[in-house]
């Protein structure tokens, strides 16, 4: 599958995006999310897990790496592994079974934790271009196999 690339014009549109990419995921989806601080990984987060049916707030997990929101249609594990000192504080908190189980995984900061990402998952990269305004976002959709 050819990467596709979607440009967003404000922070609502991002929303938006998420929000059609959560309606579509299966569970066993995972994504993950790489972007530089304050590029809109949160507010693409908040699309999809409304996409998800969850109407609860979502916030980045920061300081917690993991959220768990069940009131969907299917489980929702909202990983933010920016501050893993380790791989190995992934299995403690149980990522196996998140990453294999019957919700939908994002992971923000996946690149963090390649070597343990699953064979296949929808990898999705939010960068900004100040030329084109404030609020312009180009979103890159790639599916990966690994291994």
């Amino acid at each position: 599958m050819e990467d596709k690339f979607v440009e967003t014009f404000s922070p609502e549109e991002t929303f938006e995006l998420g929000r059609r990419i959560g309606q579509e995921a299966a569970a066993g989806s995972v994504f993950t999310l790489i972007g530089d601080l304050g590029t809109g990984k949160t507010v693409f987060t908040q699309g999809l897990a409304k996409g998800l049916g969850i109407t609860e707030p979502v916030n980045s997990p920061t300081f917690t790496i993991l959220q768990i929101y069940e009131e969907g249609r299917c489980p929702f594990y909202h990983f933010d592994v920016y501050r893993i000192g380790d791989i190995s504080e992934m299995d403690e908190i149980g990522y196996e079974d998140c990453f294999y189980g019957d919700g939908v995984c994002l992971i923000e900061w996946a690149d963090l934790i390649e070597e343990i990402l699953p064979e296949h998952f929808t990898e999705i990269t939010i960068s900004k271009d100040l030329e084109k305004g404030f609020d312009y976002r180009k979103i890159r959709i790639k599916e990966r196999y690994l291994r």
